[in-house]
């Protein structure tokens, strides 16, 4: 099993107490966990750059994970490991890079299984600085990258080359999302959800989930229903009706629930969904979806971006995304019972691309006609799935964006 982690491609570390892979391990797996470059030294996209390659640019943090699946590819086997079974798995920025893997050219036959957590790219490729999708193509990536050379201030690459890195990370500054993976043709060679329906992506049996209140990590208060109301018809345009319908928003408490939501819902619930929906109709691997709804004194209202990660790994009480560094509360027994659960599912899939096994509640494929999810959560179970109004109002909107004119500045 190969761990990516995430930090929304700005950030990051393996080096997380939350990520300490020897309690996984003792159920039977080798495991792996795989830096790669972050922010402007792993996503900077420079005309100069794509002349220097020949292929385009930017997408160096990918290259990263995939020198290291051949690393693994050529020397697991000493350390026990099957080169044959490797299972990639991801969170956040991780999840996505792992939905990105599964898509790339370049990865073909390096992992035979993959677990994307709370991350999948399947909106449009965006065109211009319009917002709404994350990707870019390779010109708006490069364009970005010569206004960041001019706010460096250096005359060209081989000048910003000759910078201390120290100097070029100040520059970065520490928002996220300022550099992400691009649309380049070659490493990502297009929109993720045309590939996948096109039958071209390296078909492996997939698990793939989100959780059920990741919103409420990103989203603080202050937000008030007229404000929630005028951002929506900013970001959404003509399909806002339908996303303000199926997100209750009068007062301002329900107002932040519905922020929160939209942002859960977007950023990782219509990513999972999508990508199970593509896998059934076009893959020949079995999709298996689950939604972690675990709740404590600490997340009462649903289980928060990157919570599940500490059960995953049989490290509950580490310190991790969550926490800030600190270690969390001592585990409850159902905790406990929790993390069992989950890493058990996770192994059995890595080990065979199923994650049933005796003990387990049985959890059902995810197929297009019977598109059942496992929730996680205190009576685990396989049940429909979870916010499908505003998954389809979602869908709607990213199925509009694909029918607008293609911009021909690839």
């Amino acid at each position: 099993m190969v761990w990516i982690p995430g930090g929304g491609f700005s950030g990051g570390t393996t080096s997380l107490p939350v990520y300490d892979g020897a309690r996984l391990a003792e159920k039977g797996v080798v495991l792996v966990s795989m830096a790669y470059r972050v922010g402007v030294f792993g996503f900077l996209a420079h005309p100069e750059l794509s002349r220097e390659s020949g292929s385009g640019s930017g997408n160096y943090g990918l290259l990263d994970m995939i020198a290291g699946l051949a690393w693994v590819r050529d020397n697991i086997a000493a350390f026990g490991g099957d080169p044959r079974n490797v299972t990639i798995f991801g969170v956040s920025a991780g999840g996505i890079a792992v939905s990105m893997l599964a898509a790339s050219p370049a990865a073909k036959g390096l992992f035979a299984r993959v677990i994307p957590e709370s991350g999948g790219s399947f909106a449009p490729s965006t065109t211009s600085d319009q917002g709404e999708q994350n990707v870019p193509i390779l010109a708006l990536a490069e364009s970005r990258g010569r206004a960041f050379l001019v706010k460096l201030a250096p005359s060209d690459i081989a000048a910003a080359r000759a910078l201390p890195a120290d100097v070029i990370q100040k520059a970065q500054g520490g928002g996220w999302g300022t550099f992400w993976p691009v649309d380049d043709g070659v490493v990502l060679p297009g929109d993720q959800y045309v590939l996948h329906s096109q039958g071209r992506f390296n078909d492996t049996p997939v698990l793939v989930g989100s959780n059920s209140d990741e919103g409420a990590y990103f989203m603080s208060d202050g937000v008030t229903s007229a404000g929630f109301e005028q951002q929506m018809r900013a970001y959404y345009g003509d399909h806002a009706g339908r996303i303000l319908a199926v997100n209750p928003h009068a007062t301002d408490a329900e107002a932040l629930q519905a922020a929160r939501d939209v942002f859960r819902d977007s950023g990782f619930g219509w990513p999972t969904w999508t990508w199970a929906r593509l896998q059934s109709r076009k893959g020949r691997g079995a999709a298996y979806v689950y939604y972690f709804d675990h709740r404590t004194p600490q997340s009462p209202n649903g289980a928060w971006h990157s919570d599940e990660i500490a059960y995953v790994f049989r490290n509950l009480g580490a310190s991790g995304f969550r926490n800030r560094g600190a270690p969390g509360p001592a585990p409850r027994p159902e905790d406990v019972a929790m993390s069992e659960l989950v890493s058990s599912y996770w192994i059995n899939f890595a080990k065979s691309g199923d994650p049933n096994g005796p003990g387990l509640p049985r959890w059902p494929t995810f197929t297009e006609q019977n598109q059942q999810v496992m929730f996680l959560d205190a009576a685990p179970s396989a049940r429909p799935v979870p916010n499908l109004p505003q998954l389809e109002a979602l869908d709607a909107f990213y199925a509009s964006r694909r029918l607008e004119p293609a911009d021909d500045a690839r």
